[in-house]
Order: C-alpha cells, then structure tokens, then sequence
C-alpha cells in the first residue's frame, strides 16, 4: 500500500495530520507493507525568502483579523498539537518561502528513498514550528539535511541551482488535478483522497478498507478447508 501525502513544512496541520497518521500506522496490522511519500504543496508562493515578518502578522493582514483575534486562534491550535505530542511556537514562526525545503525533500526521496525523505520531513517540521527556525534559510536548511545523513556535496549542489524544480511543479500539478486546494491531502494507492488531519480513526478506517479491498478474501464454497464432499484432503480421500 502506498500513502502519498501532499503537505507544506509551514503547515501546522500538516505536523497534526502527520502523528494521527503515524498513531493510526502504529496499530495497523500491515504496517510494516505501507509506504508513505511525500508530495510538495506550496500553501503561498509569494512568500519571501528569508522571511523576517511573523506569521501571525501575515495572518491577520491576510484574513482581516486583528492579532488579538488571530493568537486567539493560534492558541486553539497549539493546544490541539499538544494532544498530539507535539510542542508549536506558532508566535514565533516567521513567514518563509519553502520552495528550496520541498526541493531537499525530492533530494532525499531520491537518495534514500520514503524512509530518508520521512526523517526529512520531520526534522524539517520540527525546525520550524519546535525551534521556530526560518525554513526558508539555506543555512537552516542544511543543517536538517545533514542532521539526516544527506551529503553534503549534493545538499550544497541542489541549494545552489534549480534541481527538482520540475518534480516540485508537477507535484503541486498533481494536487491540483485531485482536486486538493489545501494541505495536509492524503492519497492511498491512487484511489482514497483524506482532507485535512483527520482523527487517528478515520486513517484508521481508510487504511483497512483500502487493503481489504485491494486483498479480497476469497469465497470458498465446500468447506472453508477445500477438503468437503467430492475432494481429498491430507488424511486421504472420503469414497
């Protein structure tokens, strides 16, 4: 089974969606025959490089907010993190641009495959909203790559050029193609679109459907040990 997920390293929902994905993985029976991926999504392509402006400055301009209503809003969301283990400065976060973040991440898929690419993701993740480190910072940036196991050569070679700069655009294609104006998107094998961090369960539910339909049990008509009237079985044949 293969789980594709379409996300930004600046979305808070995606770090929640992420851990209620991973509890529902953690009770899986066939866990260990998932593959998970990631796919990049751009939640604001105008974003600057190197942002300096807070987050939730840029929030509140951007919904007609003031600050009091939008840390209001802002402190929900921590809370509920917290339920999940994980610890946001969602005040502290500054407004990036993730382009080259998501290009590190296509780095890793090809270097080490899902599993890398997952390391990456997380420390990625918790750069921004543990540490409330700028993601948008090269320097930031090949700290968590390097903390991960990528080289450093090819780190330094994709941050300095436009490498997977295409396989960035055709992912933000594809989400557009399902459908997905928002992130965290989650596909499983190509057939099951979950919108938005879910609870644990409904993962849960999707995960069991999706491999029970991509494994059918098979009927079996005659005795559930293919051993009934008119066939023989390990003891011999009934005449």
């Amino acid at each position: 089974m293969r789980i594709e997920i379409w996300s930004d390293v600046v979305c808070p929902w995606c770090y929640v969606g992420k851990r209620r994905l991973e509890t529902a993985l953690s009770t899986f029976e066939h866990a260990d025959e998932v593959e998970v991926v990631y796919r990049s999504f751009e939640l604001d392509p105008s974003a600057p490089h190197h942002g300096t402006e807070k987050t939730l400055t840029t929030l509140s301009r951007k919904y007609g907010r003031s600050e009091d209503e939008m840390r209001q809003m802002m402190t929900g969301l921590i809370e509920t993190a917290a339920e999940e283990g994980l610890e946001m400065r969602l005040f502290d976060n500054v407004h990036t641009n993730t382009v080259d973040a998501h290009r590190l991440l296509h780095l890793a898929l090809d270097a080490g495959g899902p599993p890398l690419q997952r390391e990456l993701k997380e420390a990625l993740l918790a750069a921004y909203f543990t540490r409330a480190e700028d993601v948008g910072d090269h320097a930031v940036l090949r700290v968590a790559a390097l903390s991960v196991g990528l080289d450093a050569a090819r780190v330094d070679e994709v941050l300095a050029s436009q490498e997977y700069a295409e396989a960035f655009a055709a992912d933000v294609a594809q989400a557009r193609a399902y459908g997905a104006t928002g992130v965290p998107f989650f596909v499983v094998d190509a057939r099951y679109g979950i919108s938005g961090a879910q609870p644990a369960e409904a993962f849960t539910q999707v995960l069991e459907q999706a491999w029970a339909e991509s494994r059918p049990s098979l009927q079996v008509v005659g005795g559930a040990d293919g051993a009934g009237d008119g066939a023989c079985g390990p003891d011999g044949c009934a005449i």
